[in-house]
């Protein structure tokens, strides 16, 4: 029998996959009013569990309750129609369609199949100014910054008159002014009464927001305590049942001579980046930091080829390399690990041995024929080197956790055999456990005389793997310093420079 103080209790829940129990008797209990943090390493099952809540997958045991109520959803819309809503990492919205379409897509006000505009531009607009949302009703989605959609997600949920609101690394792309607004409106909605489920890698944000906190491990519930109890060392320890005394592994490569120089180069269309000059040396790790809109992305895909540039040049060994686009760019010993993974780094619906080596598909080619047994022995190799948690090559990438997913597409490009990799937010919305292991690989691969570039939003990431800092602002370089004579402080100051 449910409990009637939760405004949400999840009782039991199992589910499994073909050769994987994904969930495994988990119990998760949401109080009316509160922040319910849920942690846990990347493969740990609080995705799935929470599409067992949101109607995507249907549990095969266990029972859910809200509000004292037994409840069952074959799909997402039941959920939201019964007051549980999601916002996910990845924003699934149509870009193409403005803010209030998207809002109350399939559920338009009107009569007789006649939409009533005004009545929806009025009920959006008094919903994004409760929520202190400055953004027109009527904007295209596709014209908003990535934390603008994040919002009128949320004021999509508060349209549904949520109950319970699931937030998936709600962070991930956020300056701290963002986030700070963002939290804002969280205290709005559990002041209402609405039980917030809180997903995060960032425990300094979960110690801040939380009320309380439920850790899973290996599909299974571990501990649920007030976050007040809590540390981040002890949060750790349950979530990977074990002490992680030391955050980053101990830098070990050796920079050499310089293997890249990046002279004057600016982008062709504005705005992007402007008389961007810098050096790599081989076997170095090389951060590039900066606030949102400072074109760090823009400078690894101008570097790349995906992004044209109208002046500068790229020198690699001392020889001018025309990356023209991203398949001479490989040729050329480039590789580029993308920041929206699901969006343009992985083939969702393919399985993992396709994902492994479509960057490769020219070195499995005789005489127009695969080698399908060369596939297979390069895939084993990096699920067996990337320690990816799968239960087959033939398993869909999508259905692995974000960690796994990236740790795929880093032994992708490591098959193209490349002297320089981009590495844009590398470990964005994976796990602590997870996270160390990506800066191993990293720092494996400078040792091997790579030259590495990272582009990260987190600067104790950055000052923890790399040997020198580049920081961008406004699409130029405001700076460029050692790590270990770099403070938070400096990185920010120069961030702001040309703003």
């Amino acid at each position: 029998m449910a409990d009637t103080k939760y405004v949400l209790e999840m009782i039991d829940i199992c589910k499994e996959f073909p050769g994987v129990k994904a969930l495994d008797k988990v119990q998760l209990k949401v109080r009316p009013g509160t922040v319910h943090a849920l942690m846990g390493e990347n493969g740990a099952g609080k995705s799935t569990l929470m599409k067992c809540l949101f109607g995507v997958y249907i549990e095969d045991s266990g029972d859910i309750f809200i509000n004292g109520v037994k409840s069952k959803f074959s799909n997402p819309k039941q959920a939201m129609d019964n007051g549980v809503a999601m916002v996910h990492q990845e924003l699934n919205q149509v870009l193409q369609r403005n803010v209030m379409d998207n809002i109350w897509l399939g559920r338009y006000p009107g009569k007789a199949g006649v939409v009533n505009e005004k009545d929806m531009y009025d009920e959006t607009k008094k919903i994004l100014d409760e929520l202190e949302i400055e953004v027109d009703p009527r904007a295209k989605m596709a014209k908003l910054s990535v934390s603008q959609r994040q919002m009128i997600e949320i004021a999509k949920a508060v349209s549904y008159n949520a109950k319970i609101l699931v937030l998936d690394e709600p962070t991930s792309s956020l300056t701290n002014e963002e986030v700070n607004h963002l939290f804002k409106i969280i205290n709005k909605l559990r002041d209402k009464g609405c039980g917030i489920i809180y997903i995060s890698h960032k425990m300094e944000e979960i110690l801040q927001i939380s009320d309380d906190v439920t850790i899973m491990r290996d599909g299974k519930w571990i501990a649920t305590n007030p976050a007040k109890d809590l540390t981040t060392d002890k949060i750790i320890k349950l979530m990977v049942g074990r002490d992680l005394t030391h955050r980053f592994p101990p830098k070990t490569n050796k920079p050499e001579d310089v293997i890249l120089k990046v002279k004057n180069l600016t982008g062709t269309y504005q705005p992007s980046i402007r008389e961007v000059s810098f050096e790599l040396k081989k076997g170095e790790i090389l951060g590039v930091a900066g606030l949102v809109g400072s074109k760090r992305t823009e400078l690894l895909e101008t570097i790349f080829g995906i992004a044209k540039h109208n002046d500068g040049e790229i020198m690699l060994h001392g020889k001018k390399v025309d990356n023209t686009d991203s398949r001479r760019a490989i040729k050329n010993g480039f590789a580029l690990l993308t920041e929206e993974r699901r969006a343009n780094g992985i083939f969702g619906q393919l399985d993992i041995k396709f994902n492994t080596m479509i960057a490769n598909i020219d070195g499995y080619s005789k005489y127009g024929v695969l080698d399908n047994k060369k596939m297979t022995e390069d895939t084993k190799w990096t699920i067996d080197s990337m320690k990816v948690k799968t239960p087959s090559q033939k398993t869909l990438i999508r259905s692995l956790s974000g960690g796994n997913q990236q740790k795929v597409i880093i032994g992708r490009w490591l098959l193209t055999n490349p002297e320089i990799l981009l590495l844009d937010e590398p470990t964005r919305g994976i796990d602590v456990g997870a996270k160390y292991e990506i800066y191993q690989l990293i720092i494996d691969l400078a040792n091997k005389g790579k030259g590495v570039i990272v582009v990260s939003s987190e600067m104790p990431e950055l000052l923890g793997i790399c040997d020198r800092i580049l920081v961008m602002s406004n699409g130029k370089v405001a700076g460029i310093g050692d790590a270990d004579k770099l403070s938070q402080e400096d990185i920010m100051t120069m961030a702001a420079k040309y703003i």
